[in-house]
């Protein structure tokens, strides 16, 4: 028998692996009661999902189309869901080495863990004297930082010939000046 495990995998860190929702065209078939909270809690009619078990699949077939709108996708449906601000939160960050030498690895609150290249663009939006960083997660999804992750990440922020950024995957990333 098929398992939802063998199906769309784990990785070393128990979190589900995004499904190839790229290859799947179901129709549309509404809107469902499912809402992203900014704090990443996964609310269904009101009530917080309190199976991590659920979220870490629903996260697996979350997709964000052309028009804005998040959806849930299977092969067979395809299902309009609320997302607050960001679908995810970076909960957990690990630094590896050190300097230009250094990568840095982001864990999101539905356990994906991911390293910051150029695939995975940093950005800060300016709401007037704010300046708050998401980052890109995967096919469009993006992620906010909580708070204790932002000042370890504040950190590891340096100045590299005038610029304001930081190190990982052999490449500095420039803040600031977006």
């Amino acid at each position: 028998m098929l398992s939802l495990n063998n199906l769309f995998g784990r990785n070393k860190r128990n979190a589900m692996k995004p499904a190839p929702t790229h290859l799947w065209n179901p129709p549309f078939c509404g809107d469902m009661d499912l809402l992203i909270r900014k704090d990443g809690v996964w609310v269904h009619e009101g009530k917080p999902i309190k199976r991590r078990e659920l979220v870490k699949l629903f996260a697996s077939i979350l997709c964000v189309d052309s028009d804005g709108d998040y959806y849930l996708v299977s092969p067979q449906e395809k299902v309009r869901i609320r997302v607050e601000k960001y679908p995810f939160v970076i909960q957990e960050m690990d630094i590896v080495g050190e300097g230009r030498y250094q990568s840095i690895y982001f864990t999101t609150n539905v356990g994906e863990k991911f390293q910051v290249t150029s695939e995975n663009s940093l950005v800060m939006s300016s709401n007037e004297s704010l300046q708050e960083p998401s980052i890109h997660v995967r096919d469009g999804l993006m992620a906010g930082i909580c708070r204790t992750v932002y000042y370890r990440f504040a950190d590891s922020v340096v100045v590299e010939s005038s610029r304001m950024g930081f190190w990982s995957s052999g490449e500095f990333f420039s803040i600031g000046d977006q």
